[in-house]
C-alpha cells in the first residue's frame, strides 16, 4: 500500500512539470509551388480542440503544444501535412496542391453538400476570392458575368434590385426569379414597399460563397420553387484563432452620358423655323441643361468590420458590422444600410452534434423619387426657360400655366421643382436567421438527423409628401358658386404606408452515408414547411378631403413538401443521383394542390479510369447526363381558384338618399388553375488539364415548360373579369454553356489567372392554347409612352417571348425613314394592324464574361468584362420625344425633343399611322462592357508587424462599346424609357487585417 502511495505522490509531483512542459509552436505555411504564404490554413493538434489559423502572411502561433503531439496543417485544395512536435520553435511548412484540385472542391446542394468530383448535375460554385471587385452595394453584383448561364442586370438607382435569370427563365408571366437560399433559409422574392430588393439588405462583405444549381436534375429537390434555378448563398463563419478585418471604401459617382436633346440655341432655331407666332413668343431667354440640373456627382462610403475567432477555445464565432451610405446621382435619392451579423458554429459530444446559428439584422433607409417622371421631364422641358421664377406662386419655380393663370395639365412639370418639392422616404428593418442542428447518432454513426428552423421578418414603412407650394400640391376642388373664382386649392399632399412580411421555414431530414467497399451510399429524406404572411396599411392622401385609407392583409401562402435524394457511387468513377419531391401549395385547389417532381443524373469520372488516372495532361474529365422535373406556382394571385365576393371601395358605393352603401361584388376566378411544369435535360462535361492549371465545363440543356401560368385577357362573357391567370401553353429553351479557368502564369512572384464563360440561349413559345383563326398572341409588358395603353411586345407561338410587335418601316434612297409608310406585309393594299410583325427580341442570343487577376509580388490588378450579342431595345425615348410636334403640340407651352429628330424628320407621333410602332425604334443593343478595373497594393506584416494593409483604386462602369445611341444598351425589359442611368464610379479603398 505504501508503495502505491509513493508512486501516486511521485506522479502528482511531476504533474506541474508536465504542464510547464507545454510550449508554443510558431511558423509559416507556404504554397509548395509558388512559395507564397497561405492565409487561413487550419493548424490543429490532432485529437484535441487546440488549434489556430494562419494570418494574412501565412504565419501562425499555436500555444499549449506538448512533445509527441501530432500537428495537422490542412487547407482546401491542398494535401494535409503533419508533423510530430519534438520541441521545434519555428517551422516552415510547404503544402502541396491536391493532384486533382477540382475533385476536392465542396459545393452546396439541396439539404447537403457534395464534392465537386461527385456532383452529377450542372452546379457552379464561386467563392469570395473570385467575386467581382469594386463597389458592390448589393450582393447580386458580386457574380455578374462570372457564371455561364447566369445573367445579372443591375439598375442605376442606389441599392437597386438586380434582375437575375438562370438559363433564360422558364415562364411567361409567373415568376422567373431563381430561388435564393441563404444559410439554409429559402427566401421570398417579393419586395416590400419602400425596399429596393431582398438581397439589398444582405451585406456583400458577409458572403463566403455562391452555389448555383442550374439544371433540373440538381434543383429538383427544391421542387416547386426551383423551376428557374437555385442560388445557395453561404455566409462567413467563425474560425480558430482571432482575426479582425476592416474594409473601407470611398467612391465618387458621375453621370458619364445623358440623352441627346436640343441645346437652347438649337431649340430656339427649331421653334423659330417651325413654330407659330404664339409658340415663338412662349420661348424664354435662359439656356438651361435640365439633365445637368437634376443630376450630380455623388460621394459614397462603405465600411465593414468583422471579428472571427473561438469562444472558450471550442465555439467558432464571427461578428460583423457594416454600413453603406450611397447617394444617387439623381438629386434627392439615397440608399443607406446598416447590418449586423452573428454566426456561431459550436460542436459537442466529440463532434457528433454540430450547431450552426446565423442571425442578421439590417436597417435600411431609402430616399427615392418618381424617377421616370423626373427624368422624363428633364428630357422634355423647354431649355429656354429658367429653373426659377421669382413671381411664381409655386415655390419660386417656373411652371407652365394656362393663359388665364390656371394650372396647365398637359405639359411636363419643372423637374427641379419635382425633386425639391416632393419627398419620398422609406425605412425598413429586417431580421432573419437560421438555426441548424446536425446530430450524428453515436449508436449508428452512418446516420445523421438534421433540423433547421429559420425566420425572415421585414417591417417596412414610408411616406410621400408634396409641398403645398408645389404645382402637384394644387388640386382641383368641387365646383360651387364660392369656388368658381378659385377652382384650385393649395392642399399639398401627404400619404404613408406600412408593409410587414414574415417568412417561416422548417426543415427536418435524415441523412445516411455509408461506404461498402468501393460502393458509397448517400440517402437523404425529409420534410419542409414554409409559411409566407403579409400585412400592410396605406393612409391615402390625408391632406385632401376624404382620404381613402386601406388595411391590407394578404392570405397566408403555405408550402409543404416531402423530399428525398439518393446518391450512389462506385469507386468515385460511376455516380448516380435521384431526387424526388412532393410539393403542396395553398395557391391551388385541393384537386390541383399537390405536384410530384423528380430528377436523376448519371456521371462518369473518366479520369478515374486506369487509362487516365495520374495523367498530368488530362487531370480531370467527367461526363454528366441529367433529367429533371420542377414546378412553378409563384403568381401574384394567392387564391385565384376560390369563388369570392368582396366589398367595393368608396368610389363604387351605392348612394341611396343621404346614405352611402358599399357594394358587394363577385370576383372572377379560375378553379382549374394548376402547376406550371418544367422538364429539363442536361448533358455536360467537366474537364481539367495540366494538373488542373486549366479547368472548366461544357453544358447543353433543353428545357420544356408546359401548362404555362400567364395573365391573359378573357373573351367577353368568359369570366367575371377582363383578365386573369390561366394555364395556357408551353415554352422551349435550348442552350449551350462553356466556361474555362486558367492559371496562365504561376510562379513565385507572378501569377495570372483568366476566367472566361459564354452562353447561347434559343427560346421560343411552342403553344398558347388558342386555335381561333387570326389570333396573333398576347401583348405583354408595361405600356409604352406613346398613344394610350399601347404595348410594344407580344407572346406568339413559334417566336421568342416578348418579341417586339411593330410595323416594317420603309426607307428612302438615303436610308431615311419615311413617316407613316410601312410594308404591306399581307399584300391586301391596306396598312393596318394585320401588317404588324414580330421583329427581334430583348433577350440576348449570346452572353460572355471575362475575369482576369494578375498578381506581382504585393501588387494586384483585376478587371472584368461582359458582353451581350443579339439583344435589341425599343428606343422609347426617341419614339416619344423625337418628332417635331413633341415640341409644338400646344400654343402656350413648349417641350424639347431629342436629336433623333434630325435622323427621321418625323412630324407626328400618331397621325393615323402610329410612328411609335415602327421597327425603326427597335435597335441593336449588343454591347461589350468593361465593368471594373481595380489596382491594389499590399503592405504585409513584415513591415507593419501586427497588421497587413491593402490599398486599392478602381473604376466601375468603365467603358461600353455598342452601336446603340441611347444612354445604355443594357435594358432588362427591352424598353429604354426614362430610366435611372448607371453611373461611372471611381473607388478608393483600404483593407486592414489584424
Amino acid at each position: 500500500m505504501k508503495t502505491i502511495y509513493n508512486k501516486l505522490l511521485f506522479l502528482f509531483l511531476l504533474l506541474p512539470f508536465s504542464v510547464l512542459a507545454q510550449s508554443t509552436l510558431t511558423g509559416t505555411v507556404l504554397d509548395g509551388t509558388s512559395k507564397q504564404p497561405l492565409p487561413g490554413v487550419n493548424v490543429v493538434v490532432q485529437g484535441s480542440a487546440t488549434g489556430t489559423q494562419t494570418d494574412f502572411d501565412g504565419k501562425f502561433q499555436l500555444a499549449n503544444v506538448k512533445k509527441g503531439d501530432v500537428v495537422v496543417f490542412s487547407y482546401l485544395g491542398y494535401t494535409n501535412s503533419t508533423i510530430t512536435y519534438s520541441g521545434q520553435t519555428n517551422l516552415s511548412i510547404n503544402l502541396a496542391e491536391e493532384s486533382n484540385q477540382l475533385q476536392e472542391v465542396v459545393v452546396q446542394v439541396g439539404y447537403g453538400t457534395v464534392k465537386k468530383k461527385d456532383a452529377t448535375g450542372a452546379v457552379t460554385a464561386i467563392s469570395s476570392k473570385d467575386f467581382n471587385k469594386g463597389l458592390n452595394v448589393t450582393s447580386e453584383s458580386l457574380i455578374s458575368g462570372r457564371i455561364s448561364g447566369v445573367n445579372v442586370t443591375t439598375g442605376g438607382a442606389p441599392g437597386a434590385k438586380a434582375d437575375i435569370r438562370i438559363r433564360g427563365g422558364s415562364s411567361l408571366n409567373a415568376s422567373n426569379d431563381p430561388l435564393i437560399v441563404i444559410d439554409g433559409l429559402p427566401m421570398s422574392n417579393a419586395t416590400p414597399s419602400g425596399m429596393t430588393g431582398i438581397l439589398s439588405t444582405l451585406n456583400p462583405d458577409d458572403i463566403e460563397s455562391f452555389t448555383v444549381l442550374k439544371d433540373a436534375s440538381a434543383s429538383a429537390i427544391y421542387g416547386s420553387r426551383a423551376a428557374n434555378g437555385v442560388i445557395v448563398i453561404t455566409t462567413k463563419k467563425g474560425s480558430k484563432g482571432l482575426k479582425v478585418s476592416f474594409n473601407s471604401q470611398t467612391s465618387i459617382s458621375v453621370v458619364n452620358k445623358m440623352v441627346d436633346v436640343l441645346s437652347a440655341d438649337e431649340f430656339r432655331k427649331f421653334v423659330t423655323e417651325r413654330g407659330t407666332t404664339a409658340q415663338i413668343a412662349a420661348m424664354g431667354t435662359a439656356s438651361t441643361d435640365w439633365q445637368k440640373e437634376i443630376f450630380r456627382d455623388a460621394i459614397a462610403t462603405n465600411n465593414n468590420i468583422s471579428a472571427s475567432g473561438s469562444l472558450f477555445d471550442r465555439v467558432p464565432v464571427r461578428l460583423s458590422v457594416g454600413n453603406t451610405a450611397t447617394p444617387g446621382v439623381l438629386r434627392n435619392t439615397n440608399f443607406e444600410r446598416t447590418t449586423t451579423s452573428l454566426a456561431l458554429n459550436p460542436t459537442f459530444f466529440d463532434n457528433h452534434l454540430k450547431i450552426d446559428i446565423s442571425g442578421n439584422i439590417a436597417f435600411g433607409k431609402n430616399q427615392f423619387q418618381d424617377e421616370g417622371a423626373v427624368i422624363g421631364s428633364a428630357i422634355a422641358f423647354d431649355p429656354t426657360q429658367s429653373v426659377y421664377d421669382s413671381s411664381s406662386r409655386y415655390g419660386g419655380y417656373f411652371e407652365w400655366l394656362e393663359a388665364n393663370g390656371d394650372v396647365a395639365l398637359l405639359p411636363a412639370k419643372n423637374p427641379v421643382a419635382r425633386l425639391n418639392q416632393n419627398d419620398r422616404r422609406a425605412t425598413s428593418t429586417r431580421k432573419w436567421g437560421n438555426i441548424r442542428l446536425d446530430y450524428q447518432l453515436p449508436f449508428f454513426e452512418a446516420l445523421r438527423a438534421v433540423v433547421e428552423g429559420g425566420i425572415d421578418k421585414i417591417n417596412s414603412s414610408g411616406f410621400e409628401t408634396n409641398s403645398t407650394t408645389s404645382i402637384n400640391g394644387y388640386q382641383p376642388i368641387a365646383f360651387s358658386a364660392a369656388s368658381a373664382s378659385k377652382p384650385w386649392e393649395d392642399l399639398g399632399d401627404y400619404s404613408s404606408y406600412t408593409d410587414d412580411r414574415q417568412n417561416k421555414n422548417l426543415n427536418a431530414y435524415l441523412n445516411y452515408v455509408k461506404d461498402f467497399g468501393k460502393f458509397r451510399v448517400d440517402v437523404t429524406g425529409g420534410y419542409n414547411y414554409q409559411l409566407f404572411q403579409r400585412e400592410g396599411f396605406s393612409s391615402g392622401a390625408t391632406i385632401r378631403p376624404n382620404p381613402q385609407s386601406d388595411v391590407t392583409t394578404d392570405p397566408d401562402i403555405n408550402l409543404q413538401s416531402y423530399f428525398g435524394r439518393v446518391n450512389l457511387g462506385y469507386n468515385s468513377k460511376y455516380l448516380l443521383t435521384v431526387n424526388y419531391r412532393r410539393d403542396g401549395t395553398s395557391r391551388f385547389s385541393e384537386e390541383n394542390r399537390w405536384g410530384n417532381f423528380a430528377g436523376g443524373a448519371l456521371a462518369w469520372n473518366i479520369s478515374e479510369e486506369s487509362f487516365l488516372k495520374g495523367n498530368k495532361t488530362i487531370s480531370a474529365l467527367k461526363l454528366r447526363v441529367g433529367y429533371g422535373e420542377t414546378g412553378q406556382q409563384d403568381i401574384s394571385a394567392q387564391y385565384d381558384y376560390l369563388r369570392r365576393v368582396t366589398l367595393g371601395g368608396p368610389s363604387s358605393n351605392y348612394i341611396f338618399g343621404p346614405y352611402s352603401y358599399r357594394v358587394a361584388r363577385t370576383e372572377g376566378y379560375n378553379q382549374n388553375i394548376k402547376w406550371e411544369e418544367l422538364k429539363e435535360t442536361n448533358v455536360g462535361v467537366d474537364y481539367g488539364f495540366l494538373n488542373n492549371r486549366i479547368t472548366g465545363s461544357i453544358n447543353y440543356f433543353d428545357k420544356k415548360s408546359s401548362d404555362l401560368l400567364a395573365d391573359i385577357a378573357y373573351p367577353d362573357g368568359a369570366n367575371l373579369r377582363n383578365s386573369g391567370f390561366a394555364n395556357i401553353g408551353s415554352l422551349e429553351t435550348k442552350g449551350v454553356e462553356f466556361s474555362i479557368n486558367s492559371d496562365v502564369i504561376k510562379t513565385e512572384n507572378l501569377n495570372w489567372n483568366v476566367a472566361f464563360n459564354t452562353t447561347y440561349i434559343d427560346q421560343k413559345i411552342t403553344d398558347l392554347g388558342i386555335t381561333v383563326p387570326g389570333f396573333t398572341g398576347y401583348e405583354t409588358g408595361d405600356n409604352i409612352s406613346g398613344g394610350s395603353g399601347n404595348k410594344i411586345k407580344i407572346n406568339t407561338v413559334d417566336y421568342a417571348p416578348s418579341a417586339f410587335y411593330v410595323y416594317e418601316q420603309v426607307y428612302d434612297q438615303n436610308h431615311r425613314p419615311i413617316q407613316g409608310v410601312y410594308v404591306d406585309r399581307n399584300g391586301d393594299g391596306v396598312i393596318n394592324v394585320d401588317d404588324k410583325y414580330r421583329y427581334k427580341k430583348p433577350a440576348a442570343d449570346y452572353t460572355f464574361g471575362l475575369f482576369s487577376t494578375l498578381n506581382y509580388k504585393q501588387l494586384d490588378f483585376t478587371m472584368s468584362w461582359r458582353a451581350s450579342l443579339g439583344n435589341y431595345v425599343y428606343d422609347n425615348v426617341s419614339s416619344d420625344h423625337g418628332y417635331a410636334n413633341a415640341a409644338l403640340t400646344r400654343q402656350n407651352d413648349l417641350a424639347n425633343i431629342t436629336t433623333d429628330y434630325f435622323n427621321t424628320g418625323f412630324t407626328f407621333q400618331d397621325n393615323g399611322t402610329s410612328s411609335y410602332l415602327s421597327d425603326y425604334y427597335v435597335k441593336n443593343a449588343s454591347f461589350i462592357k468593361l465593368d471594373n478595373v481595380t489596382l491594389g497594393y499590399t503592405l504585409n506584416k513584415s513591415l507593419l508587424k501586427s497588421v497587413s494593409l491593402r490599398f486599392s483604386a478602381g473604376v466601375q462602369n468603365v467603358l461600353t462599346i455598342t452601336k446603340y445611341d441611347g444612354i445604355d444598351p443594357e435594358r432588362f425589359s427591352g424598353v429604354d424609357g426614362s430610366i435611372y442611368p448607371r453611373a461611372r464610379t471611381y473607388i478608393f479603398g483600404v483593407n486592414a487585417n489584424f
